[in-house]
């Protein structure tokens, strides 16, 4: 049987905006620290596989290197991507 802790692994599938990445990553850690389960954030950047070719694709990883730095430091949780 696995005795390890449940870690939820949730975000946005695709960086819109800081403030929208800080909202969603600040529910989403509230949320695991009130039911004491670990947080993982995850977001893409640049999510090339969309449905239409006229969908957002992300804001690049240049502008969200830095956004992924302050989620981690600010909501304490790691990020993937």
């Amino acid at each position: 049987a696995n005795h390890l802790p449940f870690t939820l692994i949730a975000g946005p599938c695709v960086m819109e905006s800081q403030d929208h990445a800080f909202m969603m990553a600040g529910k989403l850690a509230e949320l695991c620290q009130r039911l004491g389960i670990n947080f993982i954030y995850k977001t893409s950047f640049d999510k090339a596989n969309r449905t239409s070719i006229k969908g957002a694709r992300g804001m690049g990883l240049e502008a969200s290197l830095p956004i992924f730095y302050e989620i981690r430091e600010k909501f304490e949780c790691p990020v993937l991507t």
